[in-house]
Order: C-alpha cells, then sequence, then structure tokens
C-alpha cells in the first residue's frame, strides 16, 4: 500500500467503472460546488483535489497507470480487512509476545550483566519476520513490559518481569485445577 494514495473515484463519488462521460458530469456537479468562488460551500483545497482527479480519470493512459495503483492500494486493503476478522491473529499476537517477554525473562535471568536480546535475534528464535515483531516490541515497550538497553539490545524490566511471573501463575493455577479434577475423578472410579 502506497503512503498517501489518493482515491480519485472516492473524491468524485463515482465507481471505478464509470465512463468518461459520467465522471465529468458528476466533477462538475462538485466542481460547482466547491471552487473557491462559491462563498456558501467553497473549499479550495478539495476544489484542486476534484480537478487533479478529473484529469487523471479523463485521461486513457493517466487512467489505465492510476487503475493499476488503485488495485494495489485496494487489494491491500481488502487484505486488511480479511486480517482483522481473523480472530486467530488476536490469539497468535498474544502468543508471540508472551514468547517475547518469557525468552527476555530467561535470559536476564540467565545473565543479568548481559540482560538483553536483539531485535533480529528475537525475530530468529521466534520466526516471526522483523517488520511482524516491530509491533509486538511496540506493544511491550509501551506498555513499561521491555526497554532498550544503552547497547541497542531488548531487555525486559520490572513490570515485565512481574507480568510474565503473573501469567506463569494463573498458567500453573489452572494446571492444578486440571490436576486435582483429574486425580478426583481417578479416586472414585
Amino acid at each position: 500500500m502506497k503512503p498517501g494514495f489518493v482515491d480519485h473515484y472516492e473524491q468524485l463519488q463515482v465507481s471505478s467503472n464509470a465512463d468518461q462521460d459520467t465522471i465529468t458530469r458528476v466533477f462538475r456537479h462538485l466542481a460547482k460546488r466547491y471552487h473557491p468562488d462559491n462563498q456558501d460551500t467553497g473549499d479550495a483545497a478539495r476544489f484542486a483535489r476534484l480537478v487533479t482527479g478529473h484529469e487523471i480519470l479523463c485521461d486513457p493512459v493517466q487512467r489505465a497507470s492510476y487503475d493499476v495503483e488503485h488495485k494495489h492500494h485496494w487489494d491491500g486493503q481488502w487484505k486488511l480487512v480479511s486480517e482483522a476478522s481473523d480472530d486467530g491473529v488476536l490469539v497468535d499476537d498474544q502468543e508471540i509476545r508472551t514468547k517475547i517477554l518469557s525468552l527476555l525473562y530467561t535470559q536476564r535471568r540467565r545473565s543479568p550483566r548481559s540482560p538483553g536480546l536483539g531485535d533480529y535475534g528475537l525475530s530468529s528464535l521466534l520466526d516471526v519476520p522483523i517488520e511482524l515483531l516491530e509491533f509486538h516490541l511496540w506493544y511491550l515497550r509501551t506498555k513499561g513490559f521491555i526497554d532498550r538497553e544503552q547497547s541497542g539490545s531488548l531487555s525486559i524490566t520490572v513490570e515485565g518481569v512481574d507480568q510474565v511471573e503473573q501469567l506463569r501463575h494463573s498458567i500453573d493455577s489452572g494446571r492444578l485445577l486440571v490436576l486435582q479434577e483429574h486425580r478426583a475423578a481417578a479416586s472414585d472410579a
């Protein structure tokens, strides 16, 4: 997805299948409304965007080139919608963050004088692309669970240690309940 992409079809309020006559007719209507000389509804910036869009969409060569960009943009948007609708992504994201914290927790415990791991090292250990890892690192830094060392490596903070221990306690408690239920069922048999 190209940053700063402008959807000229959306600005002109026409379908990407609209013919040149329809585009021109709608453009004229909107141009009257947003022309800077219109004291009630004039908007110079919007008018300029409309003119640019009209020029691009009414020139067959420019429109063909623009349509390739437009399709690429919307393909990216649909991928975003698809990913956002996938509940499994959220679960996977939570697992990745938990694994990051666990790795940094273990590293700090094993080597208090060198408690950090690098971004690419974490990416490799977790088998997660660096681009995806950046999102999780941003989240964990914002929550105060991890921090950057002077060396540039990442390490777990006190808050992060508390978070890991709290997570492990809740997991262990869950296992104890299941274990106790299993033992009770076995003794009843």
